[in-house]
């Protein structure tokens, strides 16, 4: 019989109009963040012995190219080996792009699948099949919008189907959600047909600019102009400005825990006793007063050395957060390194890689990598570090752009694996002569899917119940076992 995972679903019965004035307080702001059903499933939660194994998952939105990063072809024509060269990593005979050099000292921590494909170019249904680990689109898919048909985001399905840790939610996704240049936000990344109330936890720390690419303040970019100083984009590890009129369903979108916290915790507790709230949403509530859980999101108040190790930028602060959330409990965390699809490489490729995007993802990377593996993480948590699809062999230039790039290309993308019994340098899959496609050992989205649902621990026979009750498989690919030791 599947093991069943769920959570339970009910629905606090608290008056719209309390729950309102409560948000004024400022303690729904609280609450809704981090869901009353999980925070009710505190005293069921069985407490295993030891560290639960966790995950963070790394997401690229663009697409990265493997000839610029992993999967490098030093002796195809110029036109498909680009112009970065390849260099020695600690691994004998694993090489990869000289502009991750802070990487390549640390190959003996991760491992690469080089093989990882699916069938589609187009970004949308690429972002929705490699956060959701399905290849097929279910019926009904609308990639201009998320749809309450869509299957559920990994991220989801980790929230719904884990106990909460401690105070917080067991799964997280920061800075932000992927939202598209136009305004429009990518599906994939929802709780789809397991409900709107299993939404996955987002933690708002920026804000979306149509105009903002990259690891802002220090590598902020035009894809085709290159640098751009920009004093609009900041990266803030509250958001606590609510509309005056509230879809509660959609209100996990508000993580508020740090800015307001003192002068608000009076209001707060007058505001939980008023409402009647039990033990669980008192207990939600009480975070305020919790130190630890309030420094798993501080990073500005992280040490200036920690910092500095990171990298005082987006993807700095946004990695530096998932190692204190992990540290803390939470058993998935999936970092957006770059919305408005940033490493969508179409032109300036080489310069816009080489000068705003691979110095801040060697450091932060790397950081993460070091400080997981001294602070005794490591062994216990997997990075991942993947994207919607990787680039086209050859090498082209757009009709409207000065420099060359490469287009879209869904039929391979390199992976990065640490952590968690990874084995170091070790590599699966190979690609053809000119990076184009697998010609050994190809895997699918739903095999690192598998991956990562095996790190966290659920059953191979374990399932998900969608809104209408019926019971669907969680797994669809198997774990990239030959990977691990």
């Amino acid at each position: 019989m599947s093991a069943d995972f769920r959570s339970p679903r009910s629905r606090s019965a608290v008056p719209l109009a309390t729950r309102r004035a409560a948000v004024k307080a400022g303690a729904l702001g609280l609450m809704g963040g981090l869901g009353l059903e999980h925070l009710s499933s505190l005293e069921a939660a069985q407490q295993g012995k030891g560290r639960k194994k966790s995950v963070i998952y790394i997401f690229l939105s663009g697409g990265l190219a493997q000839h610029e990063s992993f999967d490098m072809k030093p002796d195809a024509p110029t036109e498909i080996r680009g112009e970065f060269r390849p260099i020695s990593t600690r691994t004998p005979g694993l090489q990869i792009c000289e502009h991750l050099p802070e990487l390549a000292k640390r190959s003996e921590t991760w491992a690469l699948c080089r093989s990882l494909s699916h069938g589609s170019n187009e970004h949308s249904d690429g972002h929705y099949i490699m956060m959701t680990g399905r290849t097929d689109l279910p019926p009904g898919f609308d990639r201009s919008k998320p749809m309450e048909t869509d299957w559920p985001s990994i991220s989801a399905l980790a929230g719904n189907l884990l106990p909460p840790a401690g105070a917080l939610p067991p799964a997280l996704v920061l800075p932000e959600k992927l939202v598209h240049r136009t305004g429009r936000t990518l599906p994939g990344q929802f709780a789809g047909m397991l409900g709107r109330q299993h939404d996955p936890f987002f933690l708002e720390a920026s804000r979306f600019n149509p105009k903002g690419y990259g690891a802002y303040p220090e590598f902020d970019f035009h894809h085709g102009t290159g640098s751009q100083d920009r004093d609009d984009l900041h990266f803030r590890t509250v958001s606590l400005d609510l509309p005056d009129s509230i879809d509660f369903e959609r209100f996990q979108d508000r993580l508020g825990l740090q800015k307001q916290l003192d002068g608000q915790r009076k209001s707060l507790e007058e505001a939980a006793a008023a409402v009647g709230m039990d033990r669980y949403r008192e207990m939600a509530v009480g975070l305020l007063s919790d130190s630890s859980v309030q420094s798993a999101f501080d990073v500005h108040g992280a040490d200036e050395k920690t910092q500095e190790r990171y990298g005082k930028n987006a993807f700095g602060w946004s990695l530096l957060m998932a190692r204190q959330l992990v540290e803390s409990g939470v058993r998935l965390v999936q970092v957006n390194l770059g919305n408005n699809e940033c490493w969508d490489t179409h032109q300036a490729a080489f310069p816009n890689l080489r000068d705003f995007l691979f110095p801040p993802t060697d450091r932060a990377v790397s950081a993460l990598l070091d400080d997981l593996e001294e602070r005794g993480l490591l062994e216990d948590t997997l990075v991942v570090m993947a994207s919607e699809f990787g680039r086209t062999p050859k090498i082209s230039t757009l009709s409207s752009a000065k420099l060359p790039g490469r287009d879209h290309w869904g039929a391979v993308q390199s992976v990065l694996l640490a952590g968690a019994g990874v084995t170091g340098g070790a590599v699966l899959g190979e690609t053809d002569k000119w990076g184009g496609h697998p010609v050994a050992d190809g895997r699918r989205a739903e095999d690192l899917a598998a991956t990562i649902f095996d790190t966290l621990g659920f059953p191979k026979d374990g399932h998900w119940t969608d809104v209408s009750g019926r019971p669907m498989p969680l797994y669809h690919g198997e774990p990239l076992r030959e990977l691990f030791g």
